[in-house]
């Protein structure tokens, strides 16, 4: 077993407080995320009485288990995967645990929020030692109980055993007696092998009120005497609001209120809106009376910055990557001097589009603003970012906000971003009513909050003998460059260069799943497989050779990634997809790519169908360490592949004059069901590592292995997202 001191930041970490009913409570600040499911087999009763705190594990007199969720639920399951490790530390009956989903709380957690793949990665020792701590306490009450040493006494799904007798105690018998007990200085945690809910499969716990229907998500929630609104922005990126015809607007049926709104907050932070900072908001009975409104309305919009379009755009970043102004980020040996003296040299150019985050639920949220008092419920990532932003703009001391999640139907980095709930508490200071507000797409689409626009020139030398002896990257964006100067090939090439030319843009820009790693992955993993055609190797063999190098004599001291694990998810694909096998007609790419502290590696089969590419297979080699939730990881990666193969394949947002063309699925285009792979089977590398995420990592390889796939169907190189021509939607 491991052992872990429970002192490190044991006041924030864990206290014992006594429960009624006879329930003990470890609470701990760093609890992420978790399940809440209220399915409960006959064989254990509710307690008498609940004690309620957030961020605490409670147990009741019964043996029920409460874990309280702080961290929001995009999808990733970490309701269902984070309670499962608290869970298998305690040693009780996964039947008996109950999760909900607690409001946000910055005294008692810490980093409340989901994005970067981070929330089981960044709570597994937290949690398991919460788990670990609460099985210790409950056998020495056991052990001063019947007077024996702890040494003597087994527990299992909440059933303490002495080893000498036939006595046996459950935790909701004991739980009262534990109250007392000091807390130990450190606690031994479960050695992996000794893993019974860990590692494997756990069905989603929300899934049956999913399908079913049941309220879960923020459009779903209700309100009595809540009013609904809706907002229009300017139709372009630098134009505001000059006025509309807003008499009209109020006297539509159905409508309440229409005004003009400020949504600036003073010194904004990083998920603040920074694009459209007025709005017109319009305040109703019923959705379809605010969209007739929205349909009405007449306004005067005037430019007050640069009406950009695409071909604005490509020509900005076509001169940032011809500047000489790029910034060196990191040179290795003399990458000038190898270039020059190469036997074969080759350079290509990547791009790809603005893209939109298209959450499948619409944007909403819920705010009620009474005189110094904020209540907000809706879909947000980050919570506590929220809070602070509603206290600046309406001068609200923070302490007076409360911020309850619902589970949300898709983030993808869009509810990273505050704005939509900030509007709707403006909008609720300003009516003087609770207000849910509801956007439609096109109101999210031509918001912003983009994927950037990205393009890189990437440049590599052979020598006689065909091995690669120079390699240099040179990128730019809107807003951002996607450069990751210590990523591989990085280290497994002696002569080295990363260089990159930041972009200005009034476009408003974000996190979009994977951020910058989903167009650098594609770029880079396309070109080397453009470099491994050229030194006639097998795309596999020619990046395992560079591994070879980065394992036994890497370069530099600042390589990100291990070289042998990158490794190994090649050679676990390579073997489960046969990769010397393909079938005839078939056509096969590969790409490996380690971001957000995971290492991915795909191949896909696709054939060609009437001139479009239809995707027979994709294999996933994964090695994210201790896989928590079996069946949530390879939902996941499945997930992951076709997010990335359908928005590389179709997706594109292009500008006139600052006005997004693209404003719905019928001219946005999304990957479709029969458009989407045929089976994607996934496989994980067992090892005792600590977990890592897998919500983003999935998506980056899939771009440049479909891209590679292409390539040997078509005989086409794809250096520019889209792959296809996006068609638009009839009928």
């Amino acid at each position: 077993m491991t052992k872990i001191k429970t002192q490190y930041n044991r006041r924030s970490f864990l206290k014992i407080s006594a429960a009624a009913g006879g329930g003990m409570l470890i609470g701990f600040s760093w609890f992420t995320g978790c399940t809440s499911d209220k399915k409960i087999k006959e064989q254990i009763a509710i307690p008498n009485e609940w004690y309620e705190i957030n961020g605490f594990i409670k147990i009741g007199d019964t043996g029920l288990v409460t874990i309280y969720s702080p961290n929001p639920e995009i999808g990733q399951n970490v309701r269902t995967s984070m309670p499962m490790i608290v869970a298998e530390e305690l040693d009780v009956d996964w039947a008996h645990v109950l999760v909900e989903q607690a409001p946000l709380n910055t005294t008692i957690y810490q980093n409340q929020y989901a994005g970067g793949s981070q929330s089981i990665r960044r709570g597994w020792d937290a949690l398991r030692m919460a788990g670990a701590t609460g099985r210790r306490m409950l056998l020495e009450a056991a052990a001063k109980e019947w007077q024996v040493a702890v040494s003597d006494l087994t527990v299992s799904k909440g059933v303490i055993k002495d080893k000498n007798s036939d006595r046996t105690i459950g935790y909701g018998e004991i739980a009262s007696k534990a109250v007392g007990i000091e807390i130990p200085e450190e606690v031994e945690l479960k050695a992996v092998k000794d893993f019974k809910i860990i590692s494997t499969s756990k069905k989603n716990v929300d899934g049956m009120k999913i399908v079913t229907g049941q309220p879960l998500f923020g459009l779903d929630f209700q309100r009595e005497g809540m009013q609904l609104a809706m907002i229009e922005h300017p139709p372009a990126f630098g134009m505001k609001l000059k006025d509309f015809n807003e008499t009209e607007i109020k006297n539509m049926p159905g409508i309440k209120d229409a005004f003009a709104i400020d949504i600036a907050v003073p010194e904004p932070g990083w998920f603040d809106e920074r694009g459209f900072l007025q709005l017109i908001a319009i305040v109703g009975e019923s959705t379809w009376q605010l969209m007739k409104a929205k349909k009405a309305l007449k306004a005067n919009w005037e430019a007050v910055g640069t009406l950009e379009s695409s071909e604005s755009h490509n020509r900005q970043l076509e001169t940032a990557l011809n500047s000489t102004k790029a910034e060196q980020r990191r040179k290795d040996g003399n990458p000038e001097k190898a270039f020059k003296y190469a036997a074969k040299v080759i350079e290509r150019t990547y791009s790809c589009p603005f893209i939109a985050h298209n959450t499948m639920e619409p944007m909403n949220f819920f705010a009620h603003v009474k005189e110094n008092e904020v209540e907000l419920i809706g879909p947000t990532q980050t919570p506590q970012a929220l809070e602070t932003s509603v206290s600046k703009l309406l001068d609200v001391p923070i302490e007076n906000i409360t911020v309850n999640m619902t589970r949300m139907g898709g983030g993808f980095g869009r509810r990273l971003y505050v704005n939509f709930g900030v509007e709707a508490a403006a909008i609720s200071k300003k009516t003087g009513t609770p207000i849910k507000l509801i956007y439609t797409r096109e109101d999210d689409m031509t918001q912003g909050t983009y994927r950037p626009s990205y393009s890189s020139i990437y440049k590599a030398g052979l020598d006689e003998n065909n091995n690669l002896i120079a390699f240099s990257v040179k990128g730019t964006g809107l807003p951002e460059s996607p450069v990751f100067p210590n990523r591989f090939p990085a280290g497994a090439v002696e002569h080295y260069l990363a260089e990159d030319v930041p972009g200005k843009t009034n476009i408003t820009t974000g996190a979009w799943r994977a951020p910058r790693s989903n167009f650098t992955a594609a770029a880079e993993q396309s070109f080397l497989d453009e470099v491994a055609e050229l030194a006639g190797k097998d795309p596999i063999d020619f990046r395992l050779e560079l591994f070879e190098r980065a394992i036994k004599n890497p370069v530099g001291e600042k390589n990100d990634y291990e070289a042998e694990r990158y490794a190994g998810v090649l050679k676990l694909v390579r073997e489960k997809s046969k990769w010397d096998q393909t079938e005839p007609g078939v056509s096969r790419g590969v790409a490996a790519y380690f971001c957000h502290n995971t290492y991915v590696a795909e191949v896909f089969d696709l054939v060609m169908e009437n001139n479009e590419p239809r995707i027979k297979k994709v294999w996933c080699a994964v090695d994210c360490g201790i896989v928590i939730n079996r069946d949530a990881a390879i939902n996941m990666m499945q997930g992951s592949v076709i997010d990335g193969a359908g928005h590389a394949m179709y997706s594109q947002l292009t500008f006139s004059d600052g006005t997004p063309n693209e404003m719905n699925f019928d001219t946005y285009q999304l990957m479709r069901h029969a458009q989407a792979p045929q089976d994607i089977e996934v496989f994980f590398v067992e090892n005792e590592i600590a977990p890592t995420g897998l919500g983003e990592p999935g998506l980056p390889p899939a771009i440049a292995a479909l891209a590679n796939a292409l390539y040997k169907a078509t005989g086409k190189r794809y250096y520019n997202q889209p792959f296809m021509v996006p068609q638009p939607v009839v009928g």
